[in-house]
C-alpha cells in the first residue's frame, strides 16, 4: 500500500511541476444555423476562439457542440464568434450584411423570424418558391455543390429547372403539387415528399445516388451531451419553464430520472432520489463548488430558486474525481445565471390556490469591458396554516418564510485571467405541527404537537483561472468556498440545534500531452467541517477535514471514442486513507450512437440525525447509548463506501420526418458498508453498519418523438430493485416504488403560446412493519398505485416575447394519502409517526404567475 501512495505522490508531483489547474471544462450543444460542408467549416472554425478545445457542427441536425474553459470564455463569447462568421444561433443573430456574403449554398433560413400560421402546414395549395441545394459527399464526408441538376414536379412533368453553378435551385410551387423528382446523368435520381414549403430542401449525392438530407435546427429543452464521456442529461432554463419550479426542489417534475419525494408528513423538507437511493448519495455541487450539504442538505433543495437557475446537469454513477469522491449514484450541477451573459433584469412572481406565494429578482450588469456584477433574489411566503387535505388537524406545510440571496461578480482582462466571487444568504423561519398549535404559547408542551426551524446560512465563495499565453491548453484554478449554517429547531418537547462550519478549496491544473489527443488533470483539494449537535441533553460534536490529491487522464484519438481514467488518494482525519480510482468510456460507431461504459468508489460520512429529521416528528425511541458521543467521532460508526458500474446506450433517428431517439440505462450499485436506517421496529429508529449486502439496480428506458411540429413527446419507464440486509433479514428498501412511467408533452408555437403536460405513474412501495402496534395502528405491507398530473399553459407577449404569463395546475388527478400521520390524535402517545409517508400530502392545486424580462 505504501508504493501506492508514494508512486501516486509521484505522479501527482510530475503533473504539477509546471503549476497548478483551471476549473472543470464545460461542454454546451446549442442551435447553429447553417445549410452544408462549407457551413460545417466557417462554424467550427468561427467557435474555436480562445478557451475552446473543441468543436463540431452537426449538419445532420444543426446542433453545434462546443467543448470550453468557463474560466477563459463563455457560451456568450462562442455564439457571438459564430454569428460574427454569418451563422445565426439560439441567442446571437448574424448581422445581415454578413448574412448576405455567404456563398448560395450556404444561404440557410434565418432563426428567429416570425413565421405566419400555415408556415408549419404541410398541405401544398397555394403558390410558393421552393429553394433546394444539391451537393456531393466524399468519403471524408466533405459536400460539395453539384451543378445542372434536373428538378421537376412529378405531378407536373413539363416543368423542369436546373441547379446553378452553387448546387443551388428554386423552383415554383403548383398547386397539388406534393412530390419533386431530382435527377442527375450518371446518378441514380430520387423522389422527394415536400413536407414543409419554407424550409430549404438539402440533397445530398452519395455513391452517385441522390437522397434527401433533412437539416433540423431546433434545439431541445433538454438533452444529453453526445461528445462527454460521461453521460450528462442537460436541463436548460427552457425546460424549467414547463412547469412554476419555484425552487430546486420543483425544478425536475418533467424529468424522468429523477424522483422528488416529501421526506416525511410535517417538516416540508424534501429529498432526490437517483438510481433508487437517497438523495444523501448524491453529489449536489453548485457550478462545481459544494452544494448545500451536511447539516444543511434535507432542507437544501428549497434554498435555490428555479428562475436563478441557468442549467441542471445530471450525471448518473460515476462522476470526475476532480469534483470529490463524495457521488455515489451520481451528481447533480447546478449552473446558475452569470452576471456578464444573463439578462439585465428578470422578475417572476408566482402565487397559488393554497396560500403560497413567490417573488423573485434577477439584476445583472456590465461595468466595464472587465467587469460585471449581479443580484439574484428570492422571496418565499406560505402563511396558510388552514391547509389539511387529509382532515387529520395538522398542517400540510409549514408556514412561513423563506429569504434567499446572491451577490456575485465577475472579472475578465482579457488576457487569459477569470474571477468570479460572491456571497450567498439563506433564511428560513418556519412552523409546523397542529392546525392550532401556536408558538408563543405551546412551544414544547403537551397543549398542542408543533414544530419549527429557524435557519441561517452564509457562504462565501471564489474561482480564480488563468490561461497560459504561451499555451492555449494549458491552465491553472483555484476554487474557494467557506460557509456558516445554523439550524435551531423543535419537535413536539424534542429540541434538537445544530451548527456547521465549512471550508473548500480545489487547486486544478490541466495540459495537454504532446497533442490533444492525451490530456490530463491533476489537483490537490482540503475540506473542512466542524459539526456540532445538541439532542435534547445529548451532545455530538466532531471534526472532520479530508485533504488529498487526484489525477484524471482522457484518452480522445478521435470523436468516436474517449477513455477516462482517474484517480484519488484522500486522507480522513477520522478515517484514515483511503483510494478512489474511477473509468468511464465512451464509443459512437456513428452519429446518432453512443455507448458508455462507467464504474468506480464512493465515499461519503453519513449525518445520521439531519438526513432523517422526522425522526424527531414521531414517537420512535432512539438509543443514544449506542452512539459514541465522544469528539471527534462521527457516532462510532464506519463512512458509507460503494461501488457503482453503468451501460448506457443512446441511439438518435428520425421519425415523423423529424428527430427522435431512444436510450436505455442499467446501473449496478453496491455497498461495501452502509449505515443502516431501520424503521422496521414501529417503537424505534436504530442505526448502524451494514452486515451483510444492500444495493441498487436500476433499468431505464426513455423515448422521445415529435409527432408533430413544435410538439415534442417524451416517455420513460424506470425498474428498481433496491435491497438491503437488515436485522430482520434482507427486505426492499421501504417508501420506494419499483416501477414508475413518466409522460412529457410540450407544444410550443411561434405566437408565444406553450402547452405542457406530464403525467407521473408511480408504483405501490413497501411500508416499513406496524406488526407490532396495536391492531387500530396497524397498516398494510405495501401502499397504494397511484397516478398525477401536471399542466401548464403559458402565453408570452411583445415583440421581444418578454412578457410571459402563465397558469398551471398540480396534481390534476387529487390523489393524496388519506393517512400521512399514524395515531395523529396522541402526537405525544407511543404510537405517533410522520414517516410512513408513501404518497402526495396535498391534493390537486392550481396556480398562476408572470415573467418579465429586460434583455
Amino acid at each position: 500500500m505504501k508504493r501506492i501512495y508514494k508512486g501516486l505522490i509521484t505522479l501527482f508531483f510530475i503533473s504539477m511541476y509546471a503549476v497548478s489547474f483551471a476549473q472543470q471544462e464545460r461542454t454546451i450543444t446549442f442551435e447553429v444555423a447553417g445549410n452544408c460542408a462549407m457551413c460545417k467549416q466557417r462554424i467550427e472554425k468561427a467557435a474555436k476562439i480562445n478557451g475552446v478545445s473543441q468543436a463540431i457542427w452537426n449538419t445532420r441536425d444543426g446542433l453545434a457542440t462546443v467543448v470550453f474553459n468557463p474560466d477563459i470564455t463563455s457560451d456568450r463569447n462562442i455564439k457571438q464568434a459564430i454569428a460574427d462568421a454569418g451563422h445565426d444561433t439560439d441567442e446571437v443573430r448574424a448581422e445581415q450584411e454578413v448574412y448576405e456574403t455567404l456563398h448560395e449554398c450556404c444561404l440557410y433560413d434565418r432563426l428567429g423570424e416570425e413565421k405566419a400560421d400555415d408556415q408549419e402546414a404541410t398541405h401544398h395549395d397555394h403558390e410558393h418558391i421552393i429553394r433546394g441545394v444539391v451537393v456531393q459527399e466524399n468519403n471524408r464526408g466533405d459536400l460539395t455543390p453539384i451543378a445542372g441538376v434536373n428538378v421537376r414536379w412529378l405531378e407536373n412533368p413539363t416543368t423542369q429547372i436546373q441547379s446553378n453553378g452553387e448546387g443551388v435551385f428554386d423552383i415554383k410551387h403548383q398547386s397539388g403539387a406534393k412530390h419533386l423528382v431530382v435527377s442527375y446523368s450518371g446518378m441514380q435520381p430520387d423522389t422527394i415528399e415536400v413536407k414543409n414549403l419554407h424550409e430549404i430542401l438539402v440533397i445530398r449525392a452519395k455513391d452517385n445516388i441522390l437522397g434527401e438530407v433533412v437539416v433540423s435546427r431546433r434545439q431541445r429543452t433538454a438533452y444529453v451531451d453526445k461528445l462527454n464521456a460521461n453521460r450528462v442529461e442537460t436541463i436548460t432554463a427552457r425546460e424549467l419553464f414547463k412547469a412554476a419550479c419555484c425552487d430546486l426542489s420543483e425544478s425536475f417534475e418533467t424529468n424522468a430520472s429523477v424522483d422528488v419525494v416529501a421526506s416525511d408528513a410535517v417538516t416540508g423538507a424534501k429529498q432526490v432520489q437517483l438510481l433508487g437511493l437517497s438523495g444523501i448519495y448524491t453529489q449536489l455541487t453548485v457550478e462545481n463548488l459544494p452544494g448545500p450539504r451536511g447539516f444543511a442538505s434535507p432542507l437544501g433543495l428549497n434554498s435555490m430558486a428555479g428562475p436563478w437557475i441557468e442549467a441542471i446537469q445530471i450525471s448518473k454513477g460515476m462522476g470526475s474525481v476532480a469534483n470529490g469522491f463524495e457521488s455515489m449514484s451520481g451528481q447533480i450541477n447546478v449552473e446558475l445565471k452569470k452576471p456578464s451573459q444573463t439578462d439585465r433584469l428578470y422578475f417572476n412572481a408566482y402565487a397559488n390556490n393554497m396560500g403560497r406565494t413567490d417573488v423573485n429578482l434577477n439584476l445583472a450588469q456590465k461595468l466595464n469591458d472587465k467587469w460585471s456584477v449581479g443580484l439574484l433574489l428570492h422571496d418565499n411566503f406560505m402563511y396558510n396554516k388552514n391547509m389539511n387535505f387529509s382532515n387529520n388537524g395538522y398542517r400540510d406545510m409549514p408556514v412561513g418564510n423563506t429569504f434567499s440571496g446572491i451577490n456575485r461578480w465577475h472579472y475578465e482582462d482579457g488576457k487569459g485571467l477569470i474571477a468570479q466571487f460572491g456571497i450567498k444568504y439563506l433564511s428560513d423561519d418556519r412552523t409546523g405541527g397542529e392546525i392550532d398549535f401556536d408558538k408563543k404559547t405551546d412551544r414544547l408542551t403537551t397543549n398542542h404537537y408543533g414544530l419549527g426551524f429557524d435557519i441561517d446560512r452564509v457562504e462565501g465563495f471564489a474561482k480564480i483561472g488563468y490561461v497560459f499565453p504561451s499555451n492555449k491548453l494549458r491552465s491553472i484554478g483555484l476554487q474557494l468556498s467557506g460557509s456558516h449554517f445554523r439550524q435551531n429547531s423543535f419537535f413536539g418537547l424534542t429540541t434538537y440545534d445544530n451548527e456547521q462550519n465549512s471550508g473548500y478549496a480545489n487547486l486544478l491544473y490541466q495540459d495537454v500531452i504532446g497533442n490533444v489527443q492525451h490530456k490530463y488533470r491533476a489537483g490537490l483539494s482540503v475540506s473542512y467541517d466542524k459539526y456540532n449537535e445538541n439532542i435534547l441533553q445529548h451532545v455530538f460534536d466532531r471534526t472532520e477535514t479530508v485533504s488529498g490529491a487526484f489525477l484524471e487522464y482522457t484518452y480522445t484519438p478521435n470523436e468516436k471514442f474517449d477513455a477516462v481514467l482517474g484517480l484519488r488518494q484522500d486522507y480522513n482525519s477520522i478515517y484514515g486513507w483511503f483510494t478512489t480510482p474511477r473509468a468511464v468510456l465512451r464509443y459512437a460507431p456513428g452519429s446518432t450512437t453512443t455507448f458508455r461504459l462507467s464504474t468506480g468508489r464512493g465515499q461519503r460520512t453519513a449525518n445520521i440525525f439531519a438526513e432523517n429529521l422526522g425522526i424527531f416528528a414521531s414517537s420512535r425511541a432512539i438509543d443514544y447509548g449506542q452512539l459514541a458521543h465522544q469528539n471527534g467521532t462521527a457516532y462510532g460508526l464506519k463512512p458509507e463506501v460503494s461501488w457503482n458500474t453503468g451501460f448506457t446506450v443512446d441511439q438518435d433517428f428520425r421519425l415523423f420526418g423529424r428527430e427522435s431517439g431512444i436510450s436505455l440505462e442499467l446501473f449496478h450499485n453496491n455497498f461495501q458498508n452502509q449505515v443502516i436506517i431501520d424503521w422496521e421496529n414501529p417503537r424505534a429508529v436504530s442505526f448502524y453498519n451494514l452486515d451483510g449486502k444492500s444495493y441498487s439496480n436500476s433499468l431505464q428506458a426513455e423515448f422521445r418523438v415529435m409527432p408533430l411540429p413544435h410538439f415534442e413527446t417524451r416517455l420513460a419507464y424506470r425498474l428498481l430493485d433496491v435491497k438491503t440486509d437488515y436485522r430482520e433479514g434482507r427486505l426492499q428498501k421501504p417508501l420506494t416504488a419499483k416501477h414508475r412511467g413518466f409522460l412529457n408533452m410540450a407544444y410550443n408555437l411561434h405566437s408565444g403560446w406553450s402547452f405542457d403536460y406530464t403525467l407521473n405513474v408511480v408504483g405501490e412501495k413497501r411500508l416499513p412493519s406496524t406488526a407490532d402496534n396495536p391492531t387500530a395502528y396497524q397498516l398494510a405491507s405495501y401502499s397504494d398505485a397511484y397516478v398525477t398530473m401536471n399542466a401548464q399553459i403559458s402565453k408570452s407577449f411583445g415583440a421581444e416575447k418578454n412578457f410571459t404569463i402563465y397558469l398551471g395546475g398540480e396534481n390534476l388527478t387529487n390523489f393524496y394519502q388519506k393517512n400521512p400521520i399514524l395515531a395523529f390524535e396522541e402526537p405525544f402517545g407511543n404510537h405517533f409517526d410522520t414517516n410512513l409517508l408513501w404518497g402526495p400530502i396535498t391534493g390537486r392545486m392550481f396556480y398562476t404567475g408572470v415573467r418579465y424580462t429586460i434583455k
